[in-house]
C-alpha cells in the first residue's frame, strides 16, 4: 500500500487552530479509508521568521521537496516570501479556486458552484518593481507569456470538461491590448480544440458586476494572476465568506493546498476560525493524489471529505462566522466523525 508523504506547514494567526481541526478528518480518511498517510512537519512563515531569521528555511524546503504534497496553513506577513516562491519554485502554475454554495450557509443564490483557474505564475506578482531615483515614479512590469497562457487554459479546459462544458476567460484586453490581449488569444486558440465545451470572454469589470448579478452561471473561469486573486475573494463571498474557500496550487507534479484567506491575527488562539476552508482544501488534497497516483482510495476520501462537510452544515455545526456558536475543534471533530461513519457505511 503507497504511504504518501504529506509535508504539513501550520502557518501563522488560526492557521495552527485550523491545522489542528483538520487533522482529526485524516486521521477519520487513514483509519476508515486505509489510505496511509506520513505527515512531516515543517516550519515557514512570521513566528518561524522571528525564531529562524527566515520565514522558508533550507530543510523546510527539502522536507517538501521529498513528499508526495504540501497542505498547509495561512501565512501572515512573509507570504510572499513563502507560498509565492513555493509556486514559483515548483511550478505551481494552476490556482484553483473553488466557490460552491452549500446548505444553511449564508449565500447569495443556492446554485453557485463554479471554479476559478487563476494562472499562478506571473503578471504583475512576479514583483518586478522598481522606483526612479528622485522618488517620484514607481513602476511594475507585467509578465505575461504565451506559455503560461496556454497552460493555464488547457487546465481550465480540461476542467470543464468534468464539469458544466463552460470556460469563461477573463481579461482586459481592451486596455491592455499587449498583455491582457495576448492572453486572450492563447485563450481562444486553446478553445477550438474543445468544441464541445462552451467558450466566451468578459472584461474584468463586467466579471465583477456579473459575479453578482449572475453566479450560477459561471462554471470555469480561467484568468490572469491578480485579476484571480481578486475575483476569487468577491466568489468567496457570495458562499459564505473566507472560511468557506479552499485553494490548490498545481503543478505537473507536485500540489500544495491552503485555504485562499490570510492568518487573520485579530481571531488567534480564540477558536473562533472556521477550519472549512482547510478541511475542504485538504479534499482537494485527496483529490489530486488519487488523480496523479491512480488511487481509489484518495478519490473516496476527497468525496467523504464533501460529504461530511455538508452534513455538518445541514446540522447546524458552525462557527461564529456562519452565524454558530460552535468552536474550530468543535467542528473539526464533527466533520472526522462524519467521514468514519460515512466510510462505514461505504464499507
Amino acid at each position: 500500500m503507497k504511504a504518501y508523504r504529506v509535508a504539513l506547514i501550520r502557518g501563522d494567526g488560526i492557521g495552527p487552530e485550523q491545522v489542528e481541526a483538520t487533522l482529526p478528518v485524516l486521521q477519520s480518511i487513514m483509519e476508515g479509508l486505509n489510505v496511509n498517510l506520513e505527515i512531516l512537519e515543517v516550519e515557514a512563515g512570521d513566528e518561524c521568521m522571528a525564531r529562524r531569521g527566515v520565514p522558508l528555511p533550507e530543510e523546510t524546503i527539502e522536507t517538501i521537496k521529498a513528499s508526495h504534497v504540501c497542505l498547509k496553513g495561512p501565512v501572515g506577513e512573509t507570504a510572499a516570501d513563502v507560498i509565492v516562491r513555493l509556486r514559483l519554485m515548483f511550478d505551481l502554475y494552476v490556482n484553483l479556486r473553488p466557490a460552491k454554495a452549500y446548505p444553511r450557509v449564508p449565500c447569495l443564490r443556492p446554485d453557485i458552484d463554479m471554479v476559478i483557474v487563476r494562472e499562478n505564475t506571473e503578471d504583475l506578482y512576479k514583483g518586478f518593481e522598481y522606483t526612479t531615483p528622485d522618488g517620484e515614479v514607481a513602476v511594475a512590469l507585467r509578465v505575461i507569456s504565451r506559455r503560461a497562457s496556454r497552460r493555464i487554459a488547457e487546465y481550465a479546459f480540461k476542467l470543464a470538461r468534468a464539469r458544466k462544458r463552460k470556460v469563461v476567460a477573463v481579461h482586459k484586453a481592451n486596455v491592455m491590448k499587449a498583455t491582457c490581449g495576448l492572453f486572450a488569444e492563447e485563450c481562444r486558440r486553446v478553445a477550438e480544440a474543445y468544441p464541445d465545451v462552451a467558450f466566451r470572454e468578459m472584461y474584468v469589470d463586467a466579471a465583477a458586476m456579473n459575479l453578482i448579478k449572475r453566479p450560477h452561471e459561471f462554471d470555469v473561469i480561467v484568468i490572469p494572476n491578480m485579476f484571480g486573486d481578486i475575483l476569487s475573494d468577491e466568489a468567496a463571498q457570495l458562499v459564505g465568506g473566507l472560511g468557506m474557500a479552499p485553494g490548490a496550487n498545481i503543478g505537473d507534479s507536485f500540489a500544495l493546498f491552503e485555504p485562499i484567506h490570510g492568518s487573520a491575527p485579530h481571531l488567534a488562539g480564540q477558536q473562533k476560525a472556521n477550519p472549512l476552508s482547510m478541511i475542504l482544501s485538504a479534499g482537494l488534497m485527496f483529490r489530486w493524489l488519487g488523480e496523479r497516483w491512480g488511487d481509489g482510495r484518495c478519490l473516496q476520501a476527497s468525496q467523504l471529505i464533501e460529504e461530511a462537510v455538508t452534513e455538518t452544515l445541514r446540522e447546524g455545526v458552525v462557527t461564529q462566522d456562519l452565524g454558530g456558536t460552535f468552536k474550530t475543534m468543535d467542528v473539526g471533530r464533527a466533520v472526522a466523525e462524519k467521514v468514519l461513519k460515512l466510510a462505514e457505511e461505504g464499507g
